[in-house]
């Protein structure tokens, strides 16, 4: 990968935004992010995914100002963060996990009163307010608490509120937690559109159908480092195999599964209720098939659950009878 100064960035790649170098953190002796490189364009999703304790959120919130890196370089178009931190923030919006709504404003209210805390001033707040309100389809609530909305629209409500004062990169931290079906779709919805309309977007989430639905690219982390990033697909290439292997655990004993398995690949299969998985590359499929001429299994291609159970999965499972 090529590594720009700070001045080559705007001519080399005019479209990135955000170029993060050697990010590292570490709390009571541990380092939760290990030498994080991350980079986002305008009018790309970039979704960073891994297990609990990876080190995501500790990512993002170096990436918005909340901590500051032990080590590392983070650099928004061009512009070196840790120097221009109070301009650049300006350029940022986070809508966090938490409902952090103010139950004693209405949904007009809060936005007002959170685009009245930014410098420069938000121009053109009214109609700004009011672009937002139509767009996230808040009309109807204006007047309402937060506290009547249901789930879907309180986080419509964040997202907007996160993007009052027309940032050039958006930070959504798990935007879908907690939401039913339909709600999770209008978010989704909601989130193409800020995309096709120029926002950078960084987010977090645990569901693999949102990450490869939403990103352009996606960084996945483990024990703080980035073990790998590009598309969904490319990623699943080359972290997991082109094929997935499906057996009934009462297809085949464990014992010649695991003497073929060491014979033939490194990869270790995930027991799922009575499923093995077992990820292969084409050249696998064809000596599996030809070793196991009698036994029926499915073949399908690799998705993002499998991948985040083959990272998450404990060893103690993986060779369980």
């Amino acid at each position: 990968m090529t590594v720009y100064t700070s001045e080559e960035q705007t001519t080399a790649t005019p479209d990135l935004i955000l170029d993060a170098r050697g990010l590292e953190k570490s709390y009571s002796g541990k380092k939760v992010v290990d030498g994080l490189d991350l980079q986002v364009r305008k009018g790309s999703v970039l979704g960073l995914l891994g297990p609990n304790g990876a080190g995501k959120t500790t990512a993002l919130r170096m990436l918005y100002g909340f901590i500051t890196p032990d080590a590392g370089r983070i650099h928004y178009e061009g512009q070196d963060f840790a120097a221009h931190r109070g301009d650049i923030k300006r350029w940022l919006g986070v809508c966090s996990q938490d409902d952090t709504l103010d139950s004693d404003f209405t949904v007009r209210a809060n936005l007002t009163t959170f685009a009245r805390y930014f410098r420069p001033k938000v121009t053109n707040l009214t109609e700004r307010i009011g672009q937002l309100l139509r767009d996230f389809g808040l009309v109807p609530f204006v007047n309402f608490s937060p506290m009547q909305l249901s789930g879907g629209f309180k986080k419509r409500l964040l997202i907007a509120r996160s993007i009052v004062h027309r940032p050039k990169v958006l930070f959504l931290d798990e935007p879908t937690t907690g939401l039913d079906p339909k709600a999770r779709l209008d978010v989704w919805n909601l989130i193409d559109d800020l995309r096709r309309q120029g926002l950078a977007i960084i987010l977090t989430t645990h569901y693999m159908d949102e990450a490869e639905r939403l990103s352009d690219e996606l960084v996945v982390i483990d024990e703080g480092r980035a073990i790998a990033n590009g598309s969904p697909r490319e990623i699943l290439g080359t972290l997991f195999g082109e094929h997935v292997v499906v057996v009934q655990t009462d297809a085949v004993s464990r014992a010649a599964l695991d003497e073929w398995l060491r014979a033939n690949t490194s990869r270790t299969p995930m027991r799922i209720l009575n499923e093995w998985r077992i990820p292969m590359d084409a050249k696998g499929l064809a000596l599996f098939t030809s070793s196991f001429p009698d036994l029926n299994f499915q073949i399908r291609p690799p998705n993002l659950d499998d991948l985040f159970l083959d990272l998450s999965k404990d060893d103690g499972l993986a060779s369980q009878d």
